[in-house]
């Protein structure tokens, strides 16, 4: 029966000391790996996109209203599409590490959660968004995914607009396109529940678009930031990026709405 017993709590501590084991290279891998994800998306930032800080004019913008200015492209497109024909457009966002291209797969719609641009398995995935939405930005609301990073990458540093004084002072995030840029306004940030928003919401409905553009100007949220006098319309377009809480069940969701689109060369 002793013998018994030993055996049992051997077996016990040899489980034990295995479950340690592959905790601690499970976090070594992990913590490569998003090293590695974020040194190559430095690397496509400079290689790419190593003008686009240099490249906004958002200053000029008195007034919620499209224009039309060609201007020179700073995203190396064609070279992009070369490594990944699923990269569509770019997204950047002042003040925040959110640099990077977007992708979308026709095939698995979250395929970029768990994969980098280049298709390959990562931690840190891609910033992405699903076939439910057009990549020429024209439905009434796109929403972009982004991982919540610990290091700081993809869509981590959103969160800084959680504090009052940096929403106040970042007033826009910018979209670029193989033959346009997209300026949009920063409108508000807040924490929202997990529902997926593109299924829950009927937007070719011009009451349920409505309600969402009144929803997004007074979320009701605890945590949240909105920029005075936003009224929004139905003809309105929205970008919304949307990444996970830094604890708890939920979304931190970034809203913006178009105020600019420009055509490129």
């Amino acid at each position: 029966m002793r013998k018994k017993s030993n055996t049992v709590l051997i077996t016990i501590i040899i489980v034990f000391v295995l479950i340690i084991i592959g905790t601690f290279v499970f976090i070594v891998l992990k913590t490569i790996n998003e090293k590695s994800s974020n040194k190559n998306y430095n690397n496509i930032a400079s290689s790419y996109a190593p003008d686009i800080s240099q490249s906004q004019n958002a200053s000029e913008i008195t007034a919620p209203s499209i224009y039309v200015n060609k201007q020179e492209n700073p995203i190396d497109f064609k070279a992009l599409s070369d490594q990944n024909s699923d990269i569509y457009s770019w997204i950047y966002v002042p003040g925040t590490n959110v640099n990077y291209p977007v992708c979308q797969s026709n095939a698995d719609d979250n395929f970029y959660l768990d994969h980098d641009v280049y298709k390959n398995y990562s931690f840190a995935g891609a910033i992405y968004s699903q076939y439910c939405n057009m990549t020429d930005y024209s439905d009434r609301v796109t929403v972009l995914y982004g991982h919540n990073m610990a290091d700081g990458s993809m869509f981590s540093t959103l969160h800084r607009f959680s504090d009052y004084d940096f929403f106040s002072s970042h007033k826009y995030m910018y979209v670029y396109t193989k033959d346009r840029k997209l300026t949009y306004e920063i409108i508000s940030a807040f924490e929202y529940d997990d529902r997926h928003i593109m299924n829950s919401f009927d937007f070719d409905d011009d009451k349920v678009f409505n309600d969402y553009l009144e929803m997004i100007v007074n979320p009701r949220s605890l945590y949240k930031n909105v920029r005075d006098n936003i009224n929004l319309t139905v003809n309105d377009k929205i970008l919304t990026l949307s990444t996970c809480l830094n604890s708890g069940e939920g979304r931190y969701l970034v809203q913006g709405v178009l105020v600019k689109d420009e055509q490129t060369k």
